[in-house]
C-alpha cells in the first residue's frame, strides 16, 4: 500500500483534467500564433482558459498571463517591479518560499533595491504592527511581498488586512497564492492586490504551468523576450494543453469548495487526534489551531534515534511525506522556515498534507506504520 500525504508539494492530476488534455492533444495541434484555422482553434482554447481563471479570482481577462508556474510568476513580479515600476525597497518575510528569497538575493546583488523583513512570531504569523512601522519609516517606492500561506507549516495570512495596510501607505502588494489557490476564495475585485501568483500542480492540474495576475493599473515589461505571445508580456509558444488543464483544474477546485474543505479538514483533524492519543510529546508547527491551511499538518516529533531516518523509513513503509527540520548529523541544511519560527533543531518535523483523494483508512495506516519507528505512549509506559 502507498499513501500519498505530500499534497503541499504537488497533487495528483485529476482524471477529468487528464482526459481534457489528452483530447486536446489529439485534436488541437496548431500554433496559437498562426492565423490559419488550426492556429485560431488553439488560440480559442487559450483565451477560454484565461476567461475561466479570471472569473474564478474576480479579475478581468486582460489581467491574467500564463507562465511556467509559481517560481516564474514570483520572479517576474519582483524583478520587473524593480526594473519597470521604480520600486526601491521590498518588504518580505524570512519564511517565504525560496523562489522569493533567492530572487531577493539576486536583486540585492544586481540592483540598488533594499530588502527588509517583517517580523514573524513562533507560529509564523506576520507582525502587522511591525509591517506598519516599516512602511512608515520610508517614502521610497515599496513593494510588499508576502505569501498567503506558508508552504511548510500552513500558517495562513489575512490578505485583506495586508491589502488595507498597503493601500494606506500607497504601497504595491504582491502575494504568492500557490498554496491557497483553489482552496480558499480569492477575489481581487474586492481585495486590492497588485500582483498574484498561482501554479496548476497544487490544485490537481499539470506541472509546468501557472499564471500571474497583474492589476491593470500596473504596467510592467516582459521578463522573457522573443515573440509577442501573451499580449507581448511573455515570449514563447504557449503550452495550450497545460493552460487548458490548469483552467479545468481551477474550475473544478472552486466548485463545491466547502464540501472538499470539510473532507480534507476532517482528515487533518483526525490525524491530529490520533497522533496526540498514541505518541508522547507531539507538537505541531505553525498556527495549527488558529489561522491555518486545512490541507497541511506540520508535526514535530521529540528527539529519538528512531526519528533520525523517519522520512526514509516512512517511504519504505509506503508513506510519502515531506521533512522540514535539520537532521541530527548536520549533513543537510535545515529548514529556514522552522529556523525562522524558532523550532528546536533537535526535534524532527514531518509535513503531512492531504487532498480530496485521501481517506481516513490512509490516516489509520500512517499511524500504524509510525508506531514502528516512533515510541508510542504504550512503549514508553
Amino acid at each position: 500500500m502507498r499513501v500519498y500525504f505530500d499534497n503541499a508539494a504537488t497533487t495528483p492530476i485529476s482524471t477529468e483534467v487528464i482526459e481534457l488534455m489528452a483530447d486536446l492533444m489529439k485534436t488541437h495541434h496548431g500554433n496559437p500564433s498562426s492565423i490559419h484555422k488550426e492556429g485560431r482553434e488553439a488560440r480559442t482554447v487559450i483565451e477560454e482558459a484565461r476567461k475561466t481563471i479570471a472569473q474564478n479570482i474576480g479579475a478581468s481577462i486582460g489581467e491574467i498571463f500564463f507562465t511556467s508556474g509559481g517560481t516564474e510568476s514570483n520572479n517576474m513580479v519582483l524583478k520587473c517591479a524593480v526594473r519597470d515600476l521604480g520600486v526601491q525597497r521590498i518588504i518580505s518575510s524570512p519564511i517565504e518560499h525560496h523562489c522569493i528569497l533567492h530572487a531577493l538575493d539576486a536583486l540585492e546583488k544586481s540592483t540598488d533595491v533594499s530588502v527588509e523583513f517583517v517580523e514573524v512570531d513562533t507560529k509564523g504569523r506576520v507582525n502587522f504592527e511591525h509591517l506598519e512601522y516599516l512602511l512608515s519609516m520610508s517614502n521610497e517606492k515599496t513593494l510588499v511581498s508576502l505569501m498567503h500561506c506558508n508552504n511548510e507549516i500552513g500558517t495562513l495570512m489575512d490578505l485583506d488586512k495586508v491589502s488595507r495596510i498597503c493601500q494606506k501607505h500607497d504601497t504595491f502588494f504582491h502575494t504568492d497564492t500557490v498554496q491557497t489557490m483553489g482552496y480558499f476564495p480569492i477575489d481581487v475585485s474586492t481585495t486590492k492586490i497588485n500582483f498574484l501568483a498561482g501554479a496548476a500542480h497544487k490544485f490537481h492540474g499539470p506541472k509546468g504551468v501557472g499564471f500571474i495576475y497583474i492589476n491593470g493599473d500596473n504596467i510592467i515589461k516582459p521578463m522573457i523576450d522573443g515573440g509577442s505571445q501573451e499580449r507581448n508580456m511573455r515570449a514563447g509558444t504557449e503550452n495550450i494543453y497545460g493552460i487548458a488543464g490548469m483552467a479545468k483544474a481551477l474550475e473544478d477546485a472552486c466548485a463545491n469548495m466547502e464540501s472538499k474543505k470539510e473532507h480534507i479538514s476532517g482528515l487533518r483533524s483526525y490525524m491530529k487526534v490520533q497522533l496526540l492519543d498514541h505518541f508522547n510529546d507531539i507538537q505541531f508547527n505553525g498556527d495549527h489551531d488558529g489561522s491555518f491551511h486545512y490541507k497541511t499538518l506540520s508535526v514535530s516529533f521529540p528527539p529519538s534515534p528512531k526519528s533520525d531516518l523517519m522520512l526514509l523509513n516512512l517511504d519504505i513503509l509506503g508513506i510519502c511525506a515531506s521533512g522540514g527540520s535539520a537532521c541530527s548529523s548536520g549533513a543537510e541544511k535545515g529548514s529556514h522556515v522552522l529556523e525562522g519560527i524558532q523550532v528546536s533543531p533537535n526535534r524532527k518535523s514531518i509535513r503531512f498534507s492531504f487532498s480530496k483523494y485521501n481517506t481516513m483508512e490512509e490516516v489509520d495506516y500512517v499511524i500504524k506504520q509510525l508506531k514502528k519507528i516512533v515510541d508510542t505512549k504504550e512503549t514508553v509506559a
